[in-house]
C-alpha cells in the first residue's frame, strides 16, 4: 500500500486514554508533525507530549524561529500539546520551544516522533511524510517461511552501513547506493538475512547508532526515509530478510533529545540510581511510566509497519533486567520485594513481544542477553520474556577462548567445546560472532586465532565449521567472513583488497559454502532449536581434541555427521561410529585446497563397515586433516 493512502488520525478521547494508560501502540499516527488539511487550508498538525510545560510552541524557518508565533494548546489532561500551522510544507525544519512550569527552564527540543532529522551535527526535525510504493508483496506474503526459526535456515550477516564499503576514502554508500552491491554480496555468500547496527538517528557517529536521539527517524547520514525503504524493498525483492538493531535500554543525553524534556525527568527516572547508565553515560527509560511504554512499543511497531522490517534485535537486554547491572552495592535501589530484578522492565519486555507477535506473527525478535536469565526466548504464557531468539554469548566466549589457545594445551580445555550441549536447547539460540568481539582492543576474528598465518586461517575455517555444524541460528559480523586482519574501525571501509590473496578468498569461499549446505541440507537447520536434531558420537576424546556428532533432519536418512579436529596433527584411519551402512559423501572439508587448505581428505567419501564403534552398529574410517571440519552425509 502507498503510505500516502494513510490519512492523519486526529486525537480522540480514546487515543488520549490509551496513551495515558500505556496501551496506545500507534502513536506515530497522531504525535509528531503530520501534513494535513484542516478546513480548506493545507498545513501541518504538530503534537508533542510535555505534561509539565507551561508553554509549548513550534518554531522553524516558516516563522523565523519566533517562539511566540505558533503556540500549541494542551489536549485536556493528557499532557499532549497540539496545534495546526497553515502553509507549512514537507521538508521544513522545526523544533519545539518548551517553557517548564516546574522550574526556570526553557529549551528547544527536536520532535521525539519526527520521521526525519537534519544531518548531524545539526539537530532540527523535518516535516516528512512516509509516502512510498512498495514492491515486496511476494516477500511479505511468504515471510513466515523465511523467518521460521523452528524449521528454516537463518544465517545473519551483521553490518555497520557506514563502514561496510565506501564510495571513496571519506564517503560511505547511502541507502540507495548500497542496495545493489549488498544484495549481490549477500546472495553470493548465501546469508539469509542482514542485520544493520542501529540506523535510528544518533548525533555521535562513533556510537554506531547505540546513542539514539531520533527513535522514529533513520539517520540522515545515508539519505532520506524513502531511501531506506528502497534498501529494505530491494533486499526483499532479492530474497533477503532485514533485521534492525534497536536500543530501548538507554538513550542519549544530548540537549535536543529526550532528556529532561519538559523541565522534568519525563522519559527517564529522576533518581540516577535507576535512571543513569554508568557504562554508556546515558539515561535509562522509566519503564514504569505508562506513556513511556506507549512510546517504546509504538516505536518498535513503527519499523515493522512503515519500513517492512522482518525482525528486531534488542540491544543490552541484561542491562534492563537487573537493577544492579554494572553497579556497586550502594549504587542501586532494590525492587519492592528486595530483589535486583527490574520488575517494570520485565513487564515492558513481555508486553513488547506480545504486541509485536500479535501484529506481526511472521516476524522475529532477538535478545542480546548475556546472563542465565531463564526463559528469555520462551512464550510469556509460560513465564518467559517472549523473544523469538536469544544470542548465545556463553558459546561465543568459550569457543573464542578455546581457539586462541595453543593446540598443545587444548586437551586441558575440552569442556569449552562440550559444555554448550548441557544448555543448547534451554533457549532458542543464535550463535553470534558479532561486532562486540571486534572492537575496543579485542582484535579481529583472525587475530584471535592461535598459531602462524596458515594455522590462523585453518583455525578460523574450523571455528566457522564448528559454528555451522552446531544447533542454533548463525550470525557473523562483516569482515570476519574473509579474515580482515584489522580490528573493525567505523571510520574505515572493510579491507576488500585482501580478497586478492588466496588465504582470504579461500576463507570467504568456505563461509559461502557453509551457508549453501546449511540451507540445502535439512539436517543442519530443521531441528536447530530441538534436542532431537543433535546426537553425540564422541564428545570425550580430549586427548586428541576431536569431536564427532550427528545432525538429524526430518527423515531417518537425512543425517549429517560432523567431525572436528582441533589440532594441527592429521589423523589417518580415524574411526567413528555411525548408524547406517552405505556410502557417506564428504560434503565439505575445510582443508580442501580450494579453501587454501593442505588438501588432505577422503577422496569424496567413505564406505561404512559393520564394525561397531562408539555404541553404533557401523563405523567409518576417516582421514582427519589438520585443524579441520569435515561434513559427511548419505542424503
Amino acid at each position: 500500500m502507498n503510505q500516502s493512502d494513510k490519512k492523519l488520525k486526529m486525537f480522540s478521547d480514546v487515543d488520549l486514554h490509551l496513551f495515558n494508560e500505556g496501551s496506545h501502540f500507534r502513536l506515530y499516527d497522531v504525535l509528531g508533525a503530520h501534513p494535513t488539511t484542516e478546513g480548506d487550508i493545507s498545513g501541518v498538525r504538530f503534537s508533542v507530549w510535555a505534561p509539565n510545560a507551561e508553554k509549548v510552541s513550534v518554531i522553524g524557518d516558516f516563522n523565523g524561529w519566533n517562539k511566540g508565533s505558533h503556540p500549541l494548546m494542551p489536549l485536556k489532561e493528557s499532557g499532549i500539546w497540539s496545534g495546526f500551522v497553515p502553509n507549512v510544507n514537507e521538508g521544513e525544519i522545526y523544533k519545539y520551544y518548551i517553557q517548564s512550569r516546574v522550574r526556570q527552564y526553557e529549551v528547544e527540543k527536536a520532535d521525539p516522533f519526527a520521521f526525519e532529522c537534519e544531518v548531524s551535527p545539526k539537530s532540527g526535525s523535518l516535516v516528512q511524510s512516509l509516502n512510498y510504493s512498495w514492491a515486496d508483496s511476494n516477500w511479505m506474503a511468504e515471510r513466515k517461511k523465511y523467518n521460521d526459526a523452528n524449521n528454516q535456515p537463518i544465517s545473519i550477516y551483521e553490518l555497520h552501513l557506514g563502514s561496510w564499503r565506501k564510495s571513496n576514502e571519506y564517503q560511505s554508500f547511502g541507502y540507495r547506493e548500497i542496495a545493489k552491491p549488498l544484495a549481490e554480496y549477500i546472495t553470493k555468500m548465501g546469508f539469509t538475512h542482514v542485520e544493520f547496527l542501529p540506523l535510528m538517528e544518533h548525533p555521535y557517529y562513533g556510537s554506531w547508532g547505540y546513542q539514539t536521539t531520533g527513535y522514529f527517524a533513520p539517520t540522515s547520514r545515508y539519505g532520506r526515509p524513502q531511501d531506506l525503504m528502497f534498501l529494505v524493498d530491494y533486499l526483499h525483492q532479492n530474497g533477503i530478510g532485514v533485521i534492525f538493531d534497536w536500543v530501548p535500554s538507554h538513550f542519549a543525553v544530548d540537549d535536543h533529545g529526550l532528556s529532561f524534556f519538559d523541565g522534568t525527568y519525563l522519559y527517564e527516572h529522576e533518581d540516577l540510581k535507576k535512571g543513569w547508565h554508568p557504562d554508556w553515560g546515558s539515561y535509562i527509560f522509566n519503564y514504569g511510566r505508562n506513556e513511556v511504554l506507549s512510546f517504546l512499543i509504538s516505536n518498535a511497531l513503527f519499523w515493522f509497519d512503515r519500513y517492512h522490517i522482518d525482525g528486531l534485535r534488542v540491544d543490552a537486554v541484561a542491562s534492563m533486567l537487573y537493577l544492579d547491572y554494572s553497579r556497586e552495592d550502594n549504587e542501586w535501589i532494590p525492587n519492592q520485594n528486595g530483589g535486583n530484578e527490574n520488575l517494570e522492565a520485565i513487564e515492558f519486555l513481555k508486553k513488547l513481544n506480545v504486541e509485536i507477535y500479535k501484529n506481526y506473527p511472521d516476524a522475529q525478535t532477538i535478545a542480546e542477553e548475556s546472563t542465565a536469565w531463564p526463559g528469555v526466548s520462551k512464550p510469556t504464557y509460560l513465564g518467559g520474556l517472549g523473544f523469538g531468539l536469544k544470542w548465545d554469548m556463553g558459546w561465543m566466549h568459550d569457543l573464542l577462548s578455546y581457539m586462541g589457545k595453543d593446540p598443545i594445551h587444548r586437551k586441558h580445555h575440552h569442556d569449552q567445546l562440550t559444555f554448550r550441549s548441557l544448555y543448547a536447547f534451554s533457549e532458542n539460540y543464535v550463535l553470534s560472532l558479532s561486532h562486540d568481539e571486534m572492537v575496543h582492543g579485542k582484535g579481529s576474528l583472525i587475530e584471535k586465532m592461535s598459531g602462524d598465518t596458515w594455522q590462523k586461517f585453518a583455525n578460523l575455517r574450523l571455528l566457522f565449521g564448528c559454528m555451522y555444524a552446531q544447533p542454533g541460528k548463525k550470525l557473523i559480523f562483516m569482515g570476519g567472513e574473509f579474515g580482515q586482519w584489522k580490528e573493525w574501525n567505523h571510520d574505515s571501509s572493510l579491507d576488500w583488497e585482501l580478497l586478492n590473496h588466496e588465504t582470504h578468498s579461500g576463507l570467504q569461499k568456505w563461509v559461502g559454502d557453509l551457508n549453501k549446505i546449511y540451507r540445502k541440507y535439512s539436517s543442519l537447520h530443521c531441528h536447530d532449536l530441538e534436542e532431537k536434531g543433535f546426537e553425540w558420537i564422541d564428545c570425550g576424546n580430549a586427548e586428541e581434541s576431536v569431536l564427532a556428532f550427528i545432525r538429524k533432519g526430518e527423515e531417518e536418512l537425512a543425517q549429517m555427521v560432523i567431525v572436528l579436529n582441533f589440532t594441527p596433527t592429521p589423523r589417518f584411519n580415524y574411526e567413528i561410529g555411525v548408524s547406517q551402512l552405505g556410502h557417506w559423501k564428504e560434503v565439505l572439508n575445510s582443508d580442501a585446497k580450494v579453501y587454501n587448505g593442505s588438501g588432505i581428505g577422503n577422496m569424496g567419501g567413505v564406505e561404512a563397515s559393520s564394525n561397531p564403534v562408539n555404541g553404533k552398529p557401523f563405523s567409518l574410517k576417516l582421514n582427519l586433516p589438520p585443524l579441520s571440519a569435515v561434513f559427511l552425509s548419505q542424503a
